[in-house]
This record gives C-alpha cells, structure tokens and sequence, in this order.
C-alpha cells in the first residue's frame, strides 16, 4: 500500500518545490526603451553675399567671318590652304588664273587710252574748226561781193544770167560752209562733255579691272583660321562665288539664350556698367556679356559673351556649357542641396539633438571648385551659426532625434 502512494508524494513535492521556487524568484527589472538616433553630417550657416550662377548653353560663333569670294569668272591657279589651317596676315590663301583676269585689264586700259586720244583729237579739231572758220568767213564774203558785182554788171547788160546765178551758187556754198563749221563749233561742248563721260566710265571700269586684278590673289587681312574651304586647285568658278572662308579666334563670341525672368536683371547691370562674367562649365575659359541681340522670342533673349582670351579649342558652331554669375544677392547661406527638402525648406539640429524643420527661399543657386552646384537660401528664421543638416534623410520629420556622424559613419544608439 506505501509502496503505491510513493509515486503520488514524489508527484506532489515536486509541484510544492516549483511553486516555492516561482514565489521566491526575484522580480526582473522592467527592459527601459531607448530612442534611437540618426547619424547626420553637419554644416554651419554662413550669411554672406553670392552671386547666383545661370546655367545656359550658348554656340560658339564667329561674328567677323570673312568670305572670300572670286571677282571674275577663271580658273583657281593656287590654294595653299585647307580647313583649320592657321594663317597669318597677309599669307596666300588662293589665287586665280592670271590669263583670265589680265585680258579685262588690259581691254579697260586700251579704252581709257582711247577716250584720251579721242579728247586730244577733238581738242585738235576744234582750233581747226575755228581757223576754218575764219578762212570761210573770208570767202563768204568774197562771194557776196561778187555777186553784188555780178548783178551791177547785169542791170548794165554786162554780165549775163549764167553768170549771175554763177555767182550765187558761190554765194550760197560759202554760206552753207560758214554754217556748217559754225554748226561744228556750236557741237564741240557737247562732244568733248561725252566724251570726258565716257573717259569717266571707263576709268571706273579700269579701277575695277584692276581690283579684280588684286582680288584674283587673295591674302589674309588677319592672323585667323581657316573656316571652310570650296574649291580646289583647277575648279573654274564664276564671278562672286565663294571660294573660303576665315575667322579670328580673338573674336569668336557666344551666343547663348537668357531666360526671360533673368534678362532684365543682367541687362540692368550692363547698364550700370556693372561688368557680367560667365565661366565655362569646366572652369576652362572665361567671358564677358557684352549685350544681347536685338530680336528676342518667348523664351528670352541671345546673350552675346565676348571670350577673354584665345581659346584654341573653340571653333565655330561648337556648343558649350556656360555658366553665368547673375548680380550678388545679400545675406544668403549655400547648402548643398541634399539639405533642402522640396525647394523651400531644410531642417536644423538644435542644442537637444532635435531636428527642426526651417522654411527658405531658394534664390539661385553656386558652382563650386569641384564643378557641382550648392543652392542659395535665405530665411528670417535661419540664424548665423545654426548647425545645417546637410544628409538627407528620407524620415525626415520635426522633432526626429540626430547625432553628428563619427568618422566612420556608425550609428548611434
């Protein structure tokens, strides 16, 4: 019988001990939570004055692009030049036949020295004409007298009929050669007026042929490059086709199209002689916005940027990143622009860790050495000196809890 029950005590002291051991066990201490906080990096807010950078992108060309062009029909006897080749001033750039432009020069020469021997010829011919004149009058007279004494003799029946009309007919010769002569020098103003036109005409014509002349060899005006080239050596072309042409890399200008909102302002400062330089987007070359071009369409005018240096890189029709540094903006902070969340807003880290959102007003924006871009702000409520908070969290919200970033990034618990 207490064989049976032992199972039953053993059973029964095991449930007292475990009770005993729950009812004597210490209280665990309640697990306290803590917040978490996120590792940011930091800036201070520095006020100071920036000029907003534009973004644009302008063409590279050539405002003083001169053509060369033939000025008469021939043959191209030489072309020593290519495209992109460098010349310097008064260096050959291509030349025509000399047996098609010298026979237009000699052809207006022999006429200019013809109208000079006409003039001479008619001068000659008009002291003539006034000798003969002189001798004509004689005879005239001559005539007239004998024919008065022809018609006395006639009245005494000593001269007959035959002979009175003799003696008129001489009459009227000699009248009609004083006329005529008379008629001659009346003429010679208007003939020696002509021909001193024509003289005129064909002296233009011979200046002209002798320019060509000139022209048929043309040379560099300036230390340039070679644009474009249109003939080779042999091609026969017509007068005024184009043959190259050359361009000053000093005077190569941008053009670049100005927001209509930013026009205004940069035009201003021009007028205030407030000089506007712009930058390569690389930082290579610098420029100076020297006026815009006089039409314009909805989205704003052609800035026109003179380069301030030779820049042998640049060729017309290039296209180029420019950035252009609009009038400085007083008391405005540059943050990058994984602070700002939108575009009018950034938080601050205040003296508990807290971040705590700021609204701002982004009114442009830098370029910076490294060739990335910081925004410009400005807010009443951002104070000189407030801790920024540059690293862009995705949870931002006001209030969430921030650390400074180690070194090495971890995160702080």
């Amino acid at each position: 019988m207490i064989r049976r029950l032992i199972p039953l005590f053993i059973i029964i002291a095991g449930i007292a001990i475990f009770q005993l051991l729950k009812l004597t066990r210490p209280e665990p201490e309640p697990a306290g939570q803590t917040e978490r906080s996120w590792p940011v990096q930091v800036m201070e807010a520095e006020f100071g004055a920036w000029q907003p950078a534009l973004p644009v992108y302008g063409e590279v060309v050539a405002p003083d692009l001169m053509t060369v062009t033939a000025p008469v029909s021939g043959r191209i006897a030489e072309r020593p030049v290519s495209e992109g080749s460098r010349v310097a001033s008064g260096d050959l750039l291509v030349a025509l036949d000399p047996a098609d432009v010298q026979p237009a020069l000699q052809q207006a020469e022999a006429e200019v020295a013809d109208l000079r021997a006409q003039i001479r010829s008619e001068q000659i011919r008009v002291e003539t004409d006034r000798k003969a004149l002189a001798r004509e009058q004689a005879i005239r007279e001559n005539a007239r007298r004998q024919l008065e004494r022809t018609r006395s003799l006639q009245g005494s029946n000593l001269a007959s009929q035959r002979d009175l009309d003799t003696a008129r007919d001489a009459m009227e010769q000699a009248e009609l050669a004083v006329t005529l002569r008379e008629q001659n020098l009346a003429e010679h103003p208007a003939r020696l007026d002509s021909l001193e036109a024509r003289l005129q005409r064909a002296e233009a014509a011979l200046t002209a042929a002798r320019r060509d002349a000139e022209r048929a060899t043309a040379t560099a005006l300036f230390d340039g490059v070679v644009a474009r080239v249109e003939v080779a050596v042999g091609d026969r072309v017509t007068a005024n086709s184009s043959l190259l042409s050359l361009y000053q890399p000093r005077a190569l200008e941008v053009r670049a199209r100005i927001p209509a909102r930013f026009a205004q302002a940069l035009e201003k400062a021009l007028e205030d002689d407030q000089p506007v330089q712009a930058t390569s987007e690389d930082q290579r070359f610098r420029l100076t916005l020297t006026g815009f071009a006089g039409e314009s369409d909805t989205r704003g005018p052609l800035g026109l940027f003179r380069l301030r240096e030779d820049q042998a890189g640049l060729r017309p029709g290039d296209m180029v990143p420019l950035v252009v540094l609009r009038p400085a903006v007083d008391s405005v902070v540059a943050v990058p622009y994984s602070a700002l969340y939108g575009s009018d807003s950034l938080y601050v880290m205040t003296e508990e860790g807290r971040m705590h959102r700021v609204p701002v007003e982004q009114v442009g924006e830098v370029l910076r050495e490294g060739g990335y871009y910081d925004a410009l702000v400005r807010s009443e409520r951002l104070q000189q000196g407030d801790l920024i908070i540059t690293t862009h969290l995705p949870n931002a919200i006001e209030g969430l809890k921030v650390a400074v970033a180690e070194a090495s990034g971890a995160e702080t618990e």
